[in-house]
């Protein structure tokens, strides 16, 4: 007998309504949007359902120059001019060092896309979701999925209630679970875990009045290394700054005042963040977040995708998350339209979705998981440009992560040198080793 799994928020009606599609994509987010205009574009009935109704508040506005293709793919390119600010470059700023260092990404490999944009997600999100429905697909908000049944690796059924407590199913040809943090097939699964190579807690609110670069470098993102994390500076095209601080979970839990005294008290940490915030003035709450790295050990299963958050999120330091979820998105798409055209090739084009997919995340994720490193502080202060390393390392900060042996021969031989300048640096390396090992221990 074929296994049965549910997931309950809410007890389900008698005999809920029954809804067909040929696409149902659970979230509306940029993942979820994204494959659900491709997806319409081509001629599928395609639902996309969202709990929340936009403009929402999100957090992760640092979009990334290689995501410029999806966009202009999209046809968005003029709508993101409107609502963002440009980015020529990624900064980063060591206390330990006294001094700067700028990525300009016009110095990547290929300088095609040398700047990206920085947005407020309520916008940016809306903006995505507008568009999916333009593109002929369902676009509801104030829908909640509760429920779902899988049999044999298949989604049978998927229940949801709208925002009149009206519940329906849903039986779709194929699934796309874009739920990003809510993680909804991951949790059904039993598939989700906690990411056992990094750690990381965060807290972060917006600004108005902080301090600004000028001219073209104002749209620049700015990262800070202080000694319990990093923390992020973007500017936003309203004249807010986007400030948080990423910070290891061991320090987090030290919190013993009120979460905003306790914000600013780590700001006091950093002189370069507290000198740009001296004349600021905080605008809203101040939010805090525990361990969030985490993926999924399945991406995928016979008539079902993750996509973007839903699978896996690291570390924002590199700005990697929308640029992931809407290249999740696009393989996604790519591989649901062969799939329900020619049903022989869904093994070959689910495998082929899971490579790609996870291909992206490991790259990110070498530099992430040693990020706050003395090592990596070393080499991105004061990079040298041998074997055309710093070109390699421009466009890795660019998105650019799929070009081959090109990128990947550079990122080889910048790992290589890491390896040995932490033996060089011996001693504080093994401190962060031990402090890393605490904090992945909690």
């Amino acid at each position: 007998m074929a296994l049965a799994l549910f997931m309950s928020y809410g007890k389900m009606r008698a005999s809920p309504s029954l809804q067909a599609c040929d696409v149902l994509i659970m979230g509306g987010g940029p993942a979820g949007s994204a494959t659900a205009a491709l997806l319409a574009e081509r001629g599928w009935r395609t639902v996309v359902l969202e709990k929340d109704r936009h403009p929402r508040f999100h957090i992760g506005e640092s979009l990334l120059p290689f995501s410029l293709p999806y966009f202009d793919r999209l046809g968005l390119r003029d709508d993101l001019e409107r609502i963002g600010l440009r980015k020529y470059a990624a900064e980063f700023h060591s206390m330990y060092h006294g001094k700067s260092k700028h990525f300009e990404f016009e110095e990547a490999l290929d300088g095609t896309y040398p700047y990206a944009y920085q947005v407020r997600r309520a916008e940016f999100d809306h903006l995505l979701f507008r568009h999916c429905a333009a593109k002929g697909a369902d676009a509801r908000e104030g829908w909640r999925v509760t429920q779902a049944e899988l049999r044999d690796h298949r989604i049978v059924w998927v229940a949801t209630v709208d925002g009149q407590g009206v519940e329906q199913r849903w039986q779709a040809r194929f699934y796309v679970d874009a739920t990003g943090r809510d993680t909804f097939l991951a949790n059904l699964l039993g598939t989700k875990e906690r990411n056992r190579r990094h750690s990381s807690a965060a807290l972060y609110g917006h600004f108005l009045g902080a301090q600004r670069n000028s001219g073209r470098a104002e749209g620049n993102i700015s990262i800070y290394w202080f000694e319990h994390g990093w923390f992020w500076m973007i500017p936003l095209k309203d004249g807010t700054m986007s400030v948080g601080a990423v910070c290891a979970p061991l320090y987090l839990k030290s919190r013993k005042v009120p979460v905003e005294q306790f914000f600013f008290d780590t700001i006091a940490l950093c002189p370069g963040v507290r000198a740009r915030l001296t004349e600021a003035q905080l605008m809203g709450p101040v939010t805090a977040t525990g361990n969030y790295s985490y993926a999924s050990r399945r991406s995928h299963g016979e008539n079902f995708l993750l996509v973007g958050d839903a699978y896996a999120f690291i570390d924002p330091v590199f700005s990697s998350g929308v640029h992931l979820a809407l290249r999740s998105a696009f393989l996604g798409a790519e591989a649901i339209d062969t799939i329900l055209r020619q049903p022989d090739r869904a093994a070959s084009e689910l495998k082929r979705f899971h490579r790609e997919v996870t291909r992206g995340l490991r790259t990110f994720s070498w530099f992430i998981y040693r990020i706050t490193t003395p090592a990596i502080r070393d080499l991105f202060i004061s990079p040298r440009n041998v074997f055309g390393i710093q070109q390699g390392i421009v466009s890795l900060l660019a998105g650019d992560l799929f070009r081959g042996p090109m990128l990947g021969l550079r990122l080889w031989a910048f790992r290589m040198i890491y390896y040995v300048k932490t033996l060089v640096l011996f001693r504080q390396s093994l401190a962060e080793h031990r402090r890393r090992q605490r904090n992945l221990a909690l």
